[in-house]
């Protein structure tokens, strides 16, 4: 039988796909439904299904980012609103793309393509993700952060992102850990993330994100977990599963 999972952040969307899918591919059993990108990776990870349906646009991993992730043979198909992306990513023929508004005609034909069997997650696909990723975070047109306004007691401080070695969420707050001190910020972890420039910070887990710059090493326990080490820090942070990709060519 055949295994999907579907990740959008709009639940009523996960489920109006799931009730379309049901009706277009009956035999098609959905093994997990993500809300976001973390989720999917994560998911897909440990259920290694046969389709994922991701959404573009997501909060914590982009679908572009995800299926860029993929280790396994999950074959994968872009439910999304933008075409800018999608209709350019899938001219490889290697996965295929839905666009909302859903339309049955359009579903039937990627049912009916899928069931041809697996065509694999081939170089042109890999090549078209990596040319997609930075598309993604610049069409935000958000300029990238250089300071941060941070509150340590009473008293506000403007921090260069330079000097940050990592950012952590904690409770109602997100901590930003400089070499000598730690301040606290209300901005959350997925807004830092479409805020630094991608080549220098990257989130290495739901609650934290990481500055290249100040990186001292990795390692790896007993049960394969990754863990990295920040210079000047005794304390490691933990890789999640979904990141693990991002240190491979260390």
């Amino acid at each position: 039988m055949t295994t999907a999972l579907i990740a959008d952040d709009e639940p009523h969307l996960v489920q109006y796909l799931k009730a379309q899918l049901a009706q277009a591919w009956p035999e098609l059993q959905i093994i997990s439904m993500a809300a976001n990108g973390v989720e999917a990776a994560e998911a897909i990870a440990a259920l290694e299904p046969d389709l994922a349906f991701l959404d573009i646009q997501m909060p914590g991993l982009t679908g572009l980012e995800v299926a860029q992730g993929i280790e396994g043979a999950t074959r994968v198909v872009f439910v999304t609103a933008y075409d800018r992306y999608a209709v350019e990513a899938f001219e490889a023929r290697a996965v295929d793309y839905l666009l909302k508004p859903l339309k049955t005609e359009r579903l039937l034909a990627c049912v009916a393509r899928l069931r041809e069997g697996p065509a694999g997650r081939d170089d042109a696909l890999a090549e078209t993700l990596k040319r997609l990723l930075p598309g993604v975070a610049a069409g935000t047109g958000a300029p990238r952060l250089r300071y941060i306004r941070a509150a340590q007691g009473e008293l506000m401080h403007q921090i260069p992102v330079d000097e940050v070695l990592f950012f952590h969420a904690d409770d109602k707050y997100t901590v930003v850990q400089t070499a000598t001190q730690e301040h606290l910020i209300r901005t959350p972890i997925v807004e830092l993330v479409g805020q630094l420039d991608p080549e220098r910070f990257w989130q290495v887990h739901r609650s934290t994100i990481i500055n290249l710059d100040h990186l001292a090493g990795t390692r790896r326990d007993e049960q394969s977990r990754l863990f990295v080490r920040l210079r000047g820090q005794a304390r490691e942070l933990p890789v999640s599963r979904a990141y693990v990709h991002l240190f491979k060519a260390m």
